[in-house]
């Protein structure tokens, strides 16, 4: 990777952006050029390039002001009509100029915490009112909000399959072994793991699987699912 070209990446795709750079990750998904190509060979940050391409760093990349961030994602979730999950964000952010990045809705914290985030910004807002519903049935127990401010990345989270008899379940932890012994404990019989998804974002990956196999549902977390419903699932292995 040579470093004019990488300037001239930064220069062009500027231009397309309305002369606005792209935050490094948009580069990266418009370009194709990794941060290692350049970090730390021809540059120690990002703005030290951009500056040199002969932009402005863009003060909007760094960070995005909390009311602009949120309108975002508000407008994504009336788009959906249900809280977005990471590959949601992702999918949005490449397909929409000036949508953030799904990185940047970390600056609130974990789903849990931007989810409370979400419902304080939108309480004794009449317009909101279909958000904050939204929001409201998303949002978890208070026992799973973390309260220490570096709990902030959900890395550890897991959302897994069981079987018991002719019945799956879905369900997300933090710790898969200590809720395969709780459940152990708590089931009739014993329940054999099907699959184990990793995933920085339990409350949201659990949510989509929900939905997807929504028709199939039994009694809460429970469901009834065919051969290739668990093929479908099994495919993940990271989300």
């Amino acid at each position: 990777m040579k470093k004019q070209h990488v300037l001239d990446e930064i220069g062009r795709t500027a231009v397309l952006n309305g002369g606005i750079v792209l935050g490094r990750e948009r580069f990266f998904q418009e370009t194709g050029i990794k941060e290692s190509d350049w970090l730390g060979k021809f540059w120690a940050r990002w703005g030290d390039a951009v500056k040199e391409a002969g932009f402005v760093p863009n003060k909007l990349n760094a960070p995005l002001e909390e009311t602009a961030l949120l309108e975002s994602y508000i407008a994504l979730i009336r788009e959906l009509g249900y809280l977005p999950v990471v590959s949601e964000l992702k999918l949005k952010a490449r397909q929409t100029s000036g949508f953030p990045s799904h990185n940047t809705f970390r600056k609130f914290g974990n789903k849990a915490q931007q989810i409370k985030k979400l419902i304080e910004y939108c309480e004794n807002k009449p317009s909101y009112a279909d958000v904050l519903e939204i929001a409201r049935a998303s949002e978890p127990a208070d026992a799973e909000v973390p309260t220490d401010a570096n709990s902030r990345d959900e890395t550890s989270g897991f959302v897994y399959l069981l079987k018991a008899n002719r019945y799956f379940k879905i369900g997300r932890s933090n710790s898969f072994e200590r809720r395969s012994r709780e459940l152990a404990i708590q089931l009739p019989e014993r329940a054999e793991t099907v699959h184990v998804i990793r995933t920085d974002d339990p409350i949201g990956i659990e949510l989509y699987w929900h939905r997807r196999f929504e028709s199939k549902r039994k009694n809460g977390e429970w469901f009834e699912l065919n051969t290739q419903d668990v093929k479908v699932f099994k495919r993940r292995k990271f989300m």
